[in-house]
Protein backbone atom coordinates (compact mmCIF):
# COMPACT_ATOMS: atom_id res chain seq x y z
CA UNK A 1 0.00 0.00 0.00
CA UNK A 2 1.29 3.17 -1.04
CA UNK A 3 1.67 5.92 1.96
CA UNK A 4 0.57 9.40 1.66
CA UNK A 5 2.02 12.58 2.57
CA UNK A 6 0.63 13.62 6.01
CA UNK A 7 0.96 16.68 7.51
CA UNK A 8 1.37 16.77 11.93
CA UNK A 9 0.09 19.57 13.56
CA UNK A 10 1.21 20.67 16.92
CA UNK A 11 0.32 23.89 18.77
CA UNK A 12 2.55 24.76 21.19
CA UNK A 13 2.87 27.52 23.98
CA UNK A 14 6.41 27.34 26.27
CA UNK A 15 6.56 23.55 25.56
CA UNK A 16 10.51 22.91 25.03
CA UNK A 17 11.10 19.60 26.97
CA UNK A 18 7.60 17.98 25.77
CA UNK A 19 7.88 18.89 22.34
CA UNK A 20 11.56 17.42 22.14
CA UNK A 21 10.13 13.89 23.32
CA UNK A 22 7.24 14.15 21.03
CA UNK A 23 8.90 15.11 18.18
CA UNK A 24 11.75 12.30 18.59
CA UNK A 25 8.51 9.49 18.52
CA UNK A 26 7.58 11.10 15.31
CA UNK A 27 11.19 11.16 13.87
CA UNK A 28 11.96 7.04 15.15
CA UNK A 29 8.40 6.20 12.90
CA UNK A 30 8.75 3.52 9.95
CA UNK A 31 7.72 6.50 7.70
CA UNK A 32 9.10 7.93 4.63
CA UNK A 33 10.63 10.98 6.61
CA UNK A 34 9.91 13.17 3.21
CA UNK A 35 6.45 11.66 3.35
CA UNK A 36 6.18 13.58 6.96
CA UNK A 37 5.44 17.85 7.24
CA UNK A 38 5.70 19.16 10.61
CA UNK A 39 3.75 22.16 11.12
CA UNK A 40 4.44 24.10 14.53
CA UNK A 41 1.98 26.62 15.66
CA UNK A 42 3.02 28.61 18.54
CA UNK A 43 1.44 31.09 20.43
CA UNK A 44 4.21 32.98 21.11
CA UNK A 45 6.63 30.65 23.63
CA UNK A 46 9.30 32.33 25.09
CA UNK A 47 11.68 29.48 26.08
CA UNK A 48 13.40 27.23 23.72
CA UNK A 49 10.11 25.78 22.09
CA UNK A 50 10.71 27.28 18.54
CA UNK A 51 14.68 26.42 18.61
CA UNK A 52 13.45 22.52 19.06
CA UNK A 53 10.43 22.63 16.23
CA UNK A 54 13.18 24.05 13.75
CA UNK A 55 15.98 21.59 14.81
CA UNK A 56 13.45 18.77 13.44
CA UNK A 57 12.76 20.94 10.16
CA UNK A 58 9.19 21.77 11.05
CA UNK A 59 7.37 24.85 9.82
CA UNK A 60 6.75 27.48 12.56
CA UNK A 61 3.38 29.56 12.04
CA UNK A 62 2.13 31.97 14.27
CA UNK A 63 -0.73 31.34 16.69
CA UNK A 64 -1.76 35.39 17.53
CA UNK A 65 -4.31 33.59 19.90
CA UNK A 66 -2.65 31.54 21.97
CA UNK A 67 -4.71 28.50 22.81
CA UNK A 68 -4.44 25.06 21.21
CA UNK A 69 -7.58 24.97 19.82
CA UNK A 70 -6.24 28.43 17.49
CA UNK A 71 -3.31 26.73 16.75
CA UNK A 72 -4.96 23.99 15.36
CA UNK A 73 -6.91 26.19 13.05
CA UNK A 74 -3.89 28.22 11.98
CA UNK A 75 -2.07 25.27 11.26
CA UNK A 76 -4.85 23.51 9.20
CA UNK A 77 -5.03 26.61 6.90
CA UNK A 78 -1.35 25.25 6.06
CA UNK A 79 -1.75 22.11 4.92
CA UNK A 80 -1.67 21.00 1.72
CA UNK A 81 -1.69 16.87 2.20
CA UNK A 82 -4.58 14.87 2.17
CA UNK A 83 -4.46 13.46 5.69
CA UNK A 84 -3.13 15.43 8.89
CA UNK A 85 -2.39 14.71 12.13
CA UNK A 86 -3.55 16.44 15.03
CA UNK A 87 -0.67 16.04 17.95
CA UNK A 88 -0.25 17.76 21.31
CA UNK A 89 3.59 18.84 22.76
CA UNK A 90 2.85 16.19 25.62
CA UNK A 91 1.80 13.43 23.07
CA UNK A 92 4.41 10.49 22.33
CA UNK A 93 3.77 8.06 19.69
CA UNK A 94 4.48 4.44 21.38
CA UNK A 95 6.15 2.86 18.55
CA UNK A 96 7.72 2.91 14.96
CA UNK A 97 4.68 1.83 13.38
CA UNK A 98 1.85 3.71 15.12
CA UNK A 99 1.63 6.38 12.06
CA UNK A 100 2.10 3.67 9.40
CA UNK A 101 -0.99 1.56 11.29
CA UNK A 102 -3.77 4.84 11.62
CA UNK A 103 -3.09 5.71 7.99
CA UNK A 104 -3.75 2.26 6.72
CA UNK A 105 -6.97 1.79 8.34
CA UNK A 106 -7.80 5.13 6.66
CA UNK A 107 -6.83 3.57 3.45
CA UNK A 108 -8.60 0.81 4.10
CA UNK A 109 -11.82 2.10 4.12
CA UNK A 110 -12.80 5.17 2.51
CA UNK A 111 -16.02 6.09 4.41
CA UNK A 112 -13.79 6.77 7.41
CA UNK A 113 -13.04 10.84 7.93
CA UNK A 114 -10.72 9.82 11.22
CA UNK A 115 -8.91 7.49 12.97
CA UNK A 116 -8.00 7.81 16.67
CA UNK A 117 -6.57 5.35 19.36
CA UNK A 118 -9.02 3.31 21.52
CA UNK A 119 -6.54 3.88 24.66
CA UNK A 120 -4.02 5.97 26.39
CA UNK A 121 -0.77 3.78 26.64
CA UNK A 122 -0.20 2.68 30.52
CA UNK A 123 3.11 3.07 30.80
CA UNK A 124 4.33 1.56 34.84
CA UNK A 125 6.95 3.92 35.16
CA UNK A 126 4.90 7.13 34.49
CA UNK A 127 3.56 9.32 36.66
CA UNK A 128 0.48 8.69 38.89
CA UNK A 129 -1.33 10.73 37.22
CA UNK A 130 -0.42 10.09 33.85
CA UNK A 131 -0.99 6.56 34.59
CA UNK A 132 -4.59 7.14 36.10
CA UNK A 133 -5.77 8.92 33.32
CA UNK A 134 -4.78 5.95 31.30
CA UNK A 135 -6.67 3.77 33.58
CA UNK A 136 -9.85 5.70 33.85
CA UNK A 137 -9.44 6.12 30.05
CA UNK A 138 -9.80 10.06 30.27
CA UNK A 139 -8.06 13.25 31.39
CA UNK A 140 -10.95 14.61 33.22
CA UNK A 141 -13.29 12.45 35.81
CA UNK A 142 -15.72 14.42 34.77
CA UNK A 143 -15.98 12.85 31.05
CA UNK A 144 -15.77 9.08 33.00
CA UNK A 145 -17.88 9.40 35.71
CA UNK A 146 -20.72 10.71 32.58
CA UNK A 147 -20.13 8.32 30.42
CA UNK A 148 -18.98 10.83 27.19
CA UNK A 149 -15.20 9.32 27.92
CA UNK A 150 -12.97 8.26 24.51
CA UNK A 151 -10.47 5.82 25.60
CA UNK A 152 -10.93 2.23 26.93
CA UNK A 153 -10.72 2.20 31.07
CA UNK A 154 -9.72 -0.59 33.20
CA UNK A 155 -12.80 -0.64 35.55
CA UNK A 156 -15.28 -1.54 32.66
CA UNK A 157 -12.86 -2.03 29.44
CA UNK A 158 -15.32 -0.05 27.72
CA UNK A 159 -13.85 3.05 25.51
CA UNK A 160 -17.46 4.84 25.80
CA UNK A 161 -20.47 4.52 27.97
CA UNK A 162 -22.97 6.39 25.17
CA UNK A 163 -25.56 4.02 22.98
CA UNK A 164 -23.14 4.52 19.88
CA UNK A 165 -23.19 2.03 16.69
CA UNK A 166 -19.84 0.08 16.23
CA UNK A 167 -18.18 -2.62 14.43
CA UNK A 168 -15.31 -4.71 14.95
CA UNK A 169 -13.11 -4.43 11.76
CA UNK A 170 -10.24 -6.38 12.90
CA UNK A 171 -7.59 -3.93 13.33
CA UNK A 172 -10.00 -1.34 14.52
CA UNK A 173 -13.81 -0.52 16.01
CA UNK A 174 -15.48 1.47 13.02
CA UNK A 175 -17.90 4.13 14.75
CA UNK A 176 -20.47 5.21 13.28
CA UNK A 177 -22.00 8.84 14.62
CA UNK A 178 -24.77 10.80 15.10
CA UNK A 179 -23.99 14.58 14.90
CA UNK A 180 -27.56 15.76 16.17
CA UNK A 181 -27.05 13.37 19.29
CA UNK A 182 -24.26 13.24 22.46
CA UNK A 183 -20.89 12.27 20.79
CA UNK A 184 -17.88 11.07 23.17
CA UNK A 185 -15.17 13.53 23.70
CA UNK A 186 -14.01 12.03 20.32
CA UNK A 187 -11.18 13.78 17.63
CA UNK A 188 -8.60 15.06 19.81
CA UNK A 189 -4.79 14.80 20.26
CA UNK A 190 -3.52 12.38 17.98
CA UNK A 191 -6.64 12.13 15.94
CA UNK A 192 -5.51 11.32 12.12
CA UNK A 193 -8.28 13.31 10.19
CA UNK A 194 -8.78 13.52 6.00
CA UNK A 195 -7.77 17.09 5.92
CA UNK A 196 -10.41 17.90 3.11
CA UNK A 197 -13.72 17.06 6.03
CA UNK A 198 -11.46 19.82 8.54
CA UNK A 199 -11.08 22.33 5.83
CA UNK A 200 -14.61 21.75 4.70
CA UNK A 201 -16.27 22.17 8.25
CA UNK A 202 -13.98 24.66 9.89
CA UNK A 203 -15.71 28.00 10.31
CA UNK A 204 -14.06 29.95 12.95
CA UNK A 205 -10.36 31.01 14.21
CA UNK A 206 -10.88 27.80 16.62
CA UNK A 207 -10.53 24.31 16.40
CA UNK A 208 -12.73 22.55 18.94
CA UNK A 209 -12.16 19.09 18.93
CA UNK A 210 -15.93 17.18 19.15
CA UNK A 211 -18.02 20.17 18.06
CA UNK A 212 -16.13 19.80 14.08
CA UNK A 213 -18.09 16.41 14.32
CA UNK A 214 -20.80 18.30 14.85
CA UNK A 215 -20.95 20.11 11.57
CA UNK A 216 -21.42 17.47 9.69
CA UNK A 217 -25.49 16.68 8.44
CA UNK A 218 -24.67 13.13 7.90
CA UNK A 219 -23.73 10.32 9.91
CA UNK A 220 -20.20 10.45 10.17
CA UNK A 221 -18.07 7.27 9.71
CA UNK A 222 -15.29 7.38 11.93
CA UNK A 223 -12.09 4.37 13.38
CA UNK A 224 -11.12 3.64 16.92
CA UNK A 225 -8.02 1.79 16.01
CA UNK A 226 -6.31 -0.91 18.00
CA UNK A 227 -3.67 0.52 19.57
CA UNK A 228 -2.44 3.45 22.20
CA UNK A 229 -1.36 6.92 22.31
CA UNK A 230 0.68 7.91 25.03
CA UNK A 231 -0.05 10.93 26.56
CA UNK A 232 1.64 12.41 29.49
CA UNK A 233 -0.77 13.99 31.07
CA UNK A 234 0.34 15.75 34.26
CA UNK A 235 3.12 13.39 35.04
CA UNK A 236 2.56 13.79 39.11
CA UNK A 237 1.84 16.94 39.05
CA UNK A 238 -1.19 17.60 41.47
CA UNK A 239 -1.00 21.82 40.71
CA UNK A 240 -0.87 20.80 37.25
CA UNK A 241 -4.13 19.03 37.30
CA UNK A 242 -5.52 22.01 39.23
CA UNK A 243 -4.88 24.45 36.38
CA UNK A 244 -5.41 22.25 33.08
CA UNK A 245 -8.68 21.84 35.10
CA UNK A 246 -9.26 25.52 35.70
CA UNK A 247 -8.55 26.37 32.09
CA UNK A 248 -10.61 23.50 30.93
CA UNK A 249 -14.09 24.48 32.60
CA UNK A 250 -12.57 28.58 32.06
CA UNK A 251 -11.68 28.03 28.59
CA UNK A 252 -15.33 26.50 27.86
CA UNK A 253 -17.03 29.56 29.25
CA UNK A 254 -15.37 31.75 27.76
CA UNK A 255 -15.89 30.28 24.03
CA UNK A 256 -19.50 28.57 24.79
CA UNK A 257 -21.06 31.31 21.91
CA UNK A 258 -18.40 29.44 19.49
CA UNK A 259 -19.23 26.39 20.26
CA UNK A 260 -21.30 23.82 18.81
CA UNK A 261 -21.23 20.89 21.12
CA UNK A 262 -23.45 21.20 24.25
CA UNK A 263 -21.85 20.21 27.41
CA UNK A 264 -25.41 21.27 29.14
CA UNK A 265 -26.82 18.07 27.31
CA UNK A 266 -24.17 16.22 30.03
CA UNK A 267 -25.85 17.01 33.17
CA UNK A 268 -23.78 17.62 36.15
CA UNK A 269 -26.06 15.69 38.82
CA UNK A 270 -24.45 12.30 38.40
CA UNK A 271 -20.99 13.90 38.88
CA UNK A 272 -21.88 15.70 41.94
CA UNK A 273 -23.63 13.07 43.41
CA UNK A 274 -20.52 10.30 42.28
CA UNK A 275 -17.73 12.99 43.68
CA UNK A 276 -19.50 13.79 47.02
CA UNK A 277 -20.66 10.13 48.20
CA UNK A 278 -17.19 9.59 47.93
CA UNK A 279 -17.98 5.27 47.83
CA UNK A 280 -18.86 5.18 44.74
CA UNK A 281 -15.46 6.53 43.49
CA UNK A 282 -13.81 4.20 45.87
CA UNK A 283 -15.93 1.09 44.97
CA UNK A 284 -14.53 2.56 41.21
CA UNK A 285 -10.75 3.08 42.45
CA UNK A 286 -11.13 -1.31 44.17
CA UNK A 287 -12.69 -2.51 40.59
CA UNK A 288 -10.08 -1.07 38.67
CA UNK A 289 -7.57 -2.46 41.26
CA UNK A 290 -8.35 -5.40 40.96
CA UNK A 291 -8.24 -5.30 37.06
CA UNK A 292 -4.90 -3.70 36.89
CA UNK A 293 -2.99 -2.79 40.28
CA UNK A 294 -1.90 0.67 40.88
CA UNK A 295 -1.51 2.85 43.79
CA UNK A 296 -2.45 5.70 41.31
CA UNK A 297 -6.19 4.38 41.63
CA UNK A 298 -5.97 6.07 44.87
CA UNK A 299 -6.23 9.49 42.76
CA UNK A 300 -9.41 8.75 41.26
CA UNK A 301 -11.73 10.24 44.09
CA UNK A 302 -9.46 13.38 45.02
CA UNK A 303 -9.27 13.61 41.70
CA UNK A 304 -13.19 14.23 41.44
CA UNK A 305 -13.46 15.93 44.61
CA UNK A 306 -10.84 18.31 43.07
CA UNK A 307 -12.57 18.50 39.78
CA UNK A 308 -16.34 19.28 41.23
CA UNK A 309 -14.62 21.87 43.69
CA UNK A 310 -12.91 23.71 40.62
CA UNK A 311 -15.91 23.58 38.09
CA UNK A 312 -17.74 25.02 41.32
CA UNK A 313 -15.88 27.65 41.42
CA UNK A 314 -15.68 28.52 38.06
CA UNK A 315 -19.01 28.02 37.53
CA UNK A 316 -20.01 30.63 40.28
CA UNK A 317 -17.59 33.08 39.09
CA UNK A 318 -19.25 32.94 35.55
CA UNK A 319 -22.90 32.89 36.66
CA UNK A 320 -21.45 36.28 38.58
CA UNK A 321 -20.18 37.64 35.71
CA UNK A 322 -16.88 37.52 37.57
CA UNK A 323 -15.38 35.02 35.33
CA UNK A 324 -12.00 36.41 33.07
CA UNK A 325 -10.46 35.02 30.32
CA UNK A 326 -7.18 32.70 31.74
CA UNK A 327 -3.74 34.94 30.77
CA UNK A 328 -1.50 32.67 29.06
CA UNK A 329 1.75 34.48 29.39
CA UNK A 330 2.98 32.46 31.91
CA UNK A 331 1.66 29.09 30.13
CA UNK A 332 4.07 26.13 29.63
CA UNK A 333 3.70 22.42 29.30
Amino acid sequence: MKLPTISIIIPTLNAQKALKTCLNSVKRQDYPKSKIKLIIADGGSTDHTINVAQSFNAKIVHNPLKTGEAGKAVAIKHVTTKYLCLLDSDNILPDKFWLKFQIQILQSNLKLIGVEPIAFTYRRQAGFIERYSALIGANDPYAFVTGVYDKKNYINYRWTDLNIKQFDKGDYIQVILDPKLTLPTIGANSTIYKSSFLKKNLTSDYLFDIDILQSSSKPIYFAKSKTTITHTFCESSVSKFIKKQQRRLTDYYHYQKLRRYSWQKVKPTKFILYSISLILPLKDSLIGFSHQPDPAWLFHPLACLITLFIYSIVTIKFRLGLLKPLNRRQWKQ
